[in-house]
């Protein structure tokens, strides 16, 4: 088996190696036609189902191939990482597949949907020690421990052997495009640090140049989008992190150069719109996929009219999706579509008001999703966050008109993002 050094250029060669070395560790995932999203967008549409990985995304590819690549005598002590999630699980189940400790840095905000896969694939071989509010802080604390303890950091993007593990997803796609006849326009993947989308590009370009490599990160989030736009990556002052798996404020030095290179194009999708596709890909495919596995699939509504009559393939990078956080999912997909509304409305304290508000103000076919005062007070009308939820967007017009002659100094939140972050 050819052994590639963390420090050799990532390379067609170089993910070849580690496809040598991976095919049977990892699960050759399938690049599935979808005949929704190939009407709905009048192109073929396929996507490759990473979230049918081992551990539910293709984090397993990178992570175990860096980790063979270090020396047994070394990795045999331990290796340290930091990860959001899935990082951490194709590491965790590497310690357990080698038998070698593993000490997981994750940063405190981590569904615990992840929390309790990392431990499962990990068993008795991993040690999880949640530290910092963002991934980038995690990250800092595990590389201090990693050099107090002598041991070897596994990074989540920015390194040689992870990239060329990541980029192990563009060969399957290759080949199975190959035994299906296709020829690929668009390769669509999301991007985090930017190590799958680099593995990607390098390879997908490698064996087809003409075939666009496109880059999708989330709205609040935009990390590489930055540094393409600052000639090198910058640290992002403000970071939403909502899509866990791809909010990371800084990129890699490699991977920056990677895409710089092989990427045609970055998209950066609204957290509503991820989570619409969310929804749409549970209710209409039955796929269940985390909010960074479906930012492939969320910007393909930017690019509609470019792909019309195009063959274009989406990686779903991961399904780790904690079920509890389908409520807030909802919510914002709702909000995004125009369908739901926050006010603070001065309402009066006395019998029979709420009735009066819903004969006057509310639509036929609304609903009020949440009434609460804000504070008890002894004046004859007191504020109320009040929610409300539309049939159909275009019906806000007269609503805002009814409310207005209700109250003319409602404050609509959604105008004011530090209070409506605070109260929805």
């Amino acid at each position: 088996m050819e052994v590639v050094k963390t420090n050799q250029s990532v390379s067609k060669q170089t993910i070849e190696a580690a496809y040598q070395t991976l095919q049977h560790v990892v699960t050759k995932t399938p690049l599935q036609y979808d005949r929704y999203l190939s009407e709905r967008y009048a192109c073929k549409v396929y996507l490759k189902r990473e979230d049918l990985q081992k551990v539910r995304s293709f984090k397993l590819r990178g992570a175990y191939y860096a980790i063979t690549q270090q020396e047994r005598a070394i990795i045999e002590r331990g290796v340290v990482c930091a990860s959001a999630g899935n990082h951490a699980q194709g590491v965790a189940y590497t310690c357990q597949e080698l038998t070698i400790p593993g000490v997981i840095f994750m940063p405190t905000p981590t569904p615990q949907q992840k929390i309790n896969q990392v431990q499962f694939f990990g068993g008795g071989m991993v040690d999880i020690r949640l530290v910092g509010d963002t991934f980038d802080e995690a990250a800092q604390a595990a590389k201090v421990y990693a050099t107090v303890n002598g041991l070897p950091f596994i990074a989540p993007f920015d390194d040689q052997a992870i990239i060329s593990g990541q980029g192990t997803v563009a060969l399957e796609i290759m080949q199975q495009a190959m035994q299906q006849e296709l020829t690929i326009d668009y390769v669509l993947a999301a991007v985090g640090g930017g190590g799958l989308l680099s593995g990607v590009g390098v390879y997908t370009k490698a064996m087809s140049p003409s075939t666009h490599v496109i880059g999708v990160e989330p709205e609040g989030a935009p990390s590489m989008a930055a540094a393409l736009a600052q000639n090198g990556p910058v640290t992002l002052e403000q970071l939403d992190k909502f899509v866990d798996g791809a909010a990371v404020q800084r990129v890699g030095e490699l991977t920056y150069q990677y895409v710089k290179q092989t990427t045609d194009a970055v998209y950066t999708v609204p957290e509503g719109e991820i989570c619409q596709t969310i929804l749409d890909l549970y209710s209409k495919q039955a796929i269940v996929v985390e909010p960074a596995g479906a930012l492939s699939v969320a910007a393909l509504e930017q690019m509609k009219e470019q792909i019309k009559g195009k063959t274009v393939v989406c990686v779903i990078s991961g399904g780790n999706n904690d079920i509890s956080r389908m409520e807030e999912i909802e919510e914002r997909a709702l909000i995004y579509q125009g369908l739901k509304h926050y006010f603070l409305v001065n309402f009066p304290q006395r019998p029979g008001a709420l009735k009066e508000f819903v004969t006057k103000v509310l639509g036929p076919d609304d609903d009020i999703t949440r009434f609460e005062y804000t504070k008890k007070v002894n004046r004859r009308t007191g504020p109320v966050v009040l929610g409300i939820q539309l049939k159909e967007a275009q019906a806000i017009e007269s609503l805002l008109e009814r409310l207005t002659a209700f109250d003319s100094t409602f404050i609509d939140l959604s105008k004011h993002p530090s209070l409506y972050t605070l109260l929805v």
